[in-house]
């Protein structure tokens, strides 16, 4: 009887022990270094999946950098610095036609329209985009969307943007808002919170959103190579679930919850200013609601691109876009 007794102790503390070690195996999680084109406001969802524990629900870690501009964000993809980009989904169009085997995916959509305001030195009121005419605008790097975006926005209203101003494009992005207010241009494009940041010290005003004027275009979006994605496809899943949490969640709270969901994203941000923010943000329909990009939207993109020069030959969207992960979070 007592030797029973010492197995069933030895299974059971056996089987304690292994129970251990299985629920130290579901609490390590999964590291995911993430770059980010910029940190703005403007990525709401991506910080509410973050900080509201989306990302930990689905055992992933987030290491999260700012690459400062979407080239820089491809070469360290590319390089495999990273695994996965976060920027605009022409990068990944570039690198396909550049017909590199090993391309990267766009795998989740996170905004779908531009992201960007143009700042006036003086309260405009009364701003129509014929006021750009025979003026200098700080534009970002020439090829990237938001330049591109805001090339489109100009075509729109009638004036060619080669002729009938100057798109300065020689300020680096992350240095445009300083050379904006101090002195350089008439006008220039500013990213959240900078934008109403820099209202508020009154050294810049908004007068128009790119992304209200150019319409619905996939702006931001999750890549990364092709191989990457192939031998990590549950991870992928799980990321992408996570994302559509965020993108789900920040549709169906206000601008001020948002704001404090995100707050400790943005520390030298009041969130008063956060919620501004946010809400001309939802103003304007800013975030996707879910994941996909769909073909419509990514031949706009490519129809942007050719309109500026920038695309010789578009890329085809079932090679560049792997939309499986996308709509599988959907459900």
């Amino acid at each position: 009887m007592k030797r029973i007794l010492s197995i069933l102790l030895s299974a059971a503390l056996l089987a304690a022990a292994l129970a251990g070690c299985g629920g130290t195996t579901r609490q390590e999680k999964d590291k995911i270094r993430v770059c980010e084109v910029t940190h703005s406001v403007f990525y709401a969802p991506q910080y509410a999946a973050i900080h509201l524990g989306f990302f930990e629900e689905e055992g992933i870690e987030i290491e999260l950098s700012n690459g400062q501009g979407a080239d820089k964000v491809m070469a360290a993809v590319l390089s495999d610095n990273i695994e996965i980009g976060f920027a605009g989904p022409e990068a990944s169009i570039y690198v396909y036609n550049e017909g590199k085997e090993d391309h990267t995916q766009v795998f989740a959509q996170l905004t779908r329209r531009d992201g960007s305001f143009l700042m006036a030195r003086e309260p405009d009121p009364d701003f129509s985009w014929e006021k750009l005419r025979g003026k200098q605008v700080l534009s970002g790097r020439k090829g990237g969307v938001p330049y591109m975006a805001l090339e489109y926005v100009i075509r729109q209203n009638g004036m060619d943007p080669q002729k009938d101003l100057v798109m300065d494009d020689s300020v680096q992005f992350s240095l445009m808002t300083g050379a904006f207010t101090g002195g350089n241009g008439d006008y220039a494009t500013c990213f959240e919170p900078t934008a109403s940041m820099v209202e508020a010290e009154g050294k810049g005003y908004i007068v128009a959103s790119v992304g209200e004027a150019a319409g619905e275009i996939p702006y931001t979006a999750y890549f990364a190579k092709k191989s990457y994605i192939e031998k990590n496809s549950g991870l992928i899943q799980r990321f992408t679930r996570a994302v559509y949490k965020g993108q789900q969640w920040v549709a169906d709270h206000t601008a001020a919850e948002v704001a404090q969901a995100i707050a400790p994203s943005f520390p030298d941000t009041g969130e008063e200013l956060l919620t501004t923010v946010l809400q001309r943000y939802k103003d304007i329909g800013a975030w996707n609601t879910d994941p996909v990009m769909t073909e419509e939207a990514f031949d706009r993109l490519q129809m942007v691109m050719q309109q500026a020069g920038e695309l010789a030959k578009p890329a085809p969207y079932d090679r560049v876009v792997n939309n499986t992960f996308a709509q599988k979070a959907k459900g």
